[in-house]
């Protein structure tokens, strides 16, 4: 796939976290060709208003002619795209969608970001999700009574999967369970255990919070959410807590309060209407929505070192970040859309105690508006990576059963080619900065298990693509092992510690794939770009300085070339992982050959980017500045004014 490109990796930006007013150096790399290009300009949007800057030639290396302009940072969220004039009059523009030869909009521009930056581990993070109930049971369970509200159930009794009973069924895991097993996932290559909430609420899941202030006692109580803290950040780990800022439950003492008197302060942290009823999710009348015009919601909840955000980030728990549950809702009801500002509340109490923490939102169908880079950090979405993956890997006919933001049907069967348009139109729109930290999940705690409907085989190559796709690296406890599940409640089964030796096939290829993502720096914070789009293959190349990783994500047989310079080659490729067959040719080509279901990964060279002569180069950036001066002076009716792009080029390539 010979065609220009640009991402937000290191080597086509500058640098990923620019304040405001800092000029960032962007580059574009070009084939070439016999089609030379006569004209190269980065168009970026400064308060809405379109300005071109013209590029420079860096110079040829690897089969492309790079290109180098640079932009001035006016905006929090400053888009840009390029557009190319070619000597015969073809016209290319280049946004984060593709190629192309008309006008684009620009919600797919790139995107260069002046907020605060995600913390630096969590580019290389790999989640690990953990079901408090159903991970691990310690013997202090034992001596718990099973509450009220719940049915007791033995750990190797099935799971009720649907119906009543579903959110009843207690099997009494808690933290020291998960404590007690921690090594399982620094051994599976996990840096990050993320935890579904520990807050109490009558239910196995517990997103029906009766109160914030005090970790469940049925999981152990405060003490033992400090002890698993304490041990896993010894053991290298972070750990993330799960937050509903959409809801309570019915039983929290807020909503107890506002129901038992209009005059409570916290009839205002709910939505009442008249005659007593309110609003809930999604209609659930055990899970009210939360109103934030109240001031004193916020106070409470959000906002400051004493809120519930703060305090389970501060000393003595010190949770590394949030997972956010129902983010696409939270705030909007009706005429009402405060999510924003709920979010940068959220953002800016982290930021007060701890800005090396995490933010996560859900969001489980487009999450482009919301995830700009103002506050979630990345999403919890499924329509840019799960659900194109189950409709390629799973067998044709599959129910879906509800979940991955999915109505109750088939799951919808997708060659290759519709992957890759499915996956580009949903990142389309999001920061390359957010998109590394968007959740590459397989399945959650809310969707069925992928290896339910998993063609045979194909689990590696599902994972593959999970952990060498830009994004952060989903497992959902119990995946390692192969379970399954025909929907989310069905997929919630505890952990069968004691046949753990059964599934140690399955734990390798997760142990490999894991290590092979921490091995190469490529595949965390290196660029992309799709070398073959096929139905039965997928072949991209995560691009970095140091060295470069080239994936073959397969479904059935494939025989492909990749062209001569399309990617740098020196020698033949050396196997990380899989099977598959990688033969060079002439000046730098490819030629790709396996079967599938198979996913494949070879080491190449890393990517040089020329540097051009200093001299020459601001040279000619004096004479662009000039012309472009002058050029938008004219169209304004006004005369020329001095430009300040020389001064910034001298920044930009450290000459003071």
């Amino acid at each position: 796939m010979l065609q220009p490109h640009h991402d937000g990796s290191a080597l086509h930006v500058s640098t990923l976290a620019p304040a405001l007013g800092d000029v960032v150096a962007v580059r574009l790399r070009i084939p070439v060709g016999a089609d030379a290009p006569l004209e190269v300009l980065v168009r970026s949007c400064p308060d809405r208003e379109p300005f071109f800057n013209k590029a420079v030639h860096l110079g040829t290396a690897g089969g492309h002619d790079w290109w180098e302009a640079e932009i001035r940072v006016a905006n929090p969220v400053h888009r840009y795209r390029w557009l190319v004039h070619y000597e015969s009059g073809l016209t290319h523009w280049i946004n984060q969608e593709g190629v192309h030869r008309i006008e684009t909009r620009d919600d797919a521009d790139f995107a260069l970001v002046a907020h605060e930056p995600p913390p630096a581990w969590a580019t290389d993070a790999v989640l690990y999700q953990v079901f408090p109930d159903r991970f691990a049971r310690s013997e202090a369970a034992d001596a718990r009574p099973t509450p009220a509200w719940a049915v007791a159930a033995g750990w190797d009794e099935p799971v009720v999967g649907s119906g009543p009973g579903v959110s009843e069924q207690y099997y009494g895991g808690d933290l020291a369970g998960v404590e007690a097993h921690l090594d399982h996932l620094v051994g599976l290559g996990a840096t990050v255990l993320y935890l579904t909430p520990v807050f109490p609420g009558e239910s196995n899941h517990r997103y029906n919070a009766s109160t914030f202030d005090e970790v469940d006692p049925l999981l152990g109580g405060d003490e033992a959410l400090v002890s698993l803290v304490e041990s896993a950040h010894a053991k290298g780990l972070k750990v993330l807590g799960d937050l509903t800022s959409n809801h309570t439950g019915d039983t929290h003492a807020w909503f107890l309060a506002a129901q038992a008197s209009e005059d409570a302060p916290e009839r205002a942290f709910y939505y009442f209407h008249e005659g007593g009823t309110y609003a809930s999710w999604l209609g659930h009348a055990s899970l009210p929505k939360l109103n934030w015009n109240s001031q004193e919601l916020r106070d409470r909840f959000i906002e400051g070192p004493d809120s519930v955000v703060g305090r389970w980030l501060r000393p003595p728990f010190s949770l590394d970040g949030w997972r956010i549950d129902v983010a696409n809702m939270t705030g909007r009801y009706e005429g009402d859309d405060l999510n924003a500002e709920v979010r940068q509340i959220i953002r800016r109490t982290m930021v007060e105690i701890n800005p090396d923490t995490l933010l996560l939102g859900e969001s489980t169908n487009d999450a482009t508006d919301d995830f700009q880079g103002d506050a979630w950090h990345g999403a919890m979405t499924y329509a840019n990576f799960t659900r194109p993956v189950w409709g390629w890997l799973s067998v044709p006919g599959s129910a879906a059963f509800g979940g991955l933001g999915m109505a109750r049907s088939v799951i919808p069967s997708y060659t290759g080619v519709d992957v890759h348009q499915q996956h580009q139109r949903f990142v389309a729109g999001i920061p390359w900065r957010t998109r590394l930290h968007n959740m590459n999940a397989l399945d959650t705690h809310d969707t069925p298990r992928f290896a339910t409907n998993a063609l045979p085989g194909a689990v590696p190559v599902a994972l593959g693509m999970a952990v060498s796709m830009p994004g952060i690296p989903v497992v959902w406890a119990g995946d390692e092992l192969g379970l399954t599940g025909a929907n989310g409640e069905d997929s919630r089964t505890p952990m069968p510690w004691d046949a753990i030796d059964q599934h140690q096939g399955t734990i390798a290829v997760h142990r490999e794939l894991l290590a092979l993502r921490a091995g190469q720096p490529a595949l965390r914070g290196g660029g992309m770009r799709w070398l073959h789009v096929g139905e039965e293959v997928l072949v991209w190349v995560r691009e970095a300085a140091a060295s470069s990783v080239l994936c073959v994500a397969a479904r059935g047989f494939y025989d492909v070339v990749v062209e001569e310079g399309d990617v740098v080659v020196d020698g033949e490729p050396a196997l990380l992982w899989g099977e598959g067959g990688a033969t060079a040719f002439g000046a730098g080509g490819l030629r790709l050959t396996g079967s599938g279901p198979s996913f494949s990964a070879w080491s190449l060279p890393g990517v040089a980017v020329p540097v051009a002569d200093e001299a020459a180069e601001l040279a000619e950036r004096e004479l662009l500045d000039q012309n472009a001066a002058q050029d938008s002076a004219l169209a304004h009716g006004e005369p020329a004014a001095p430009t300040e792009t020389a001064a910034w080029s001298k920044d930009v390539h450290g000459e003071g």
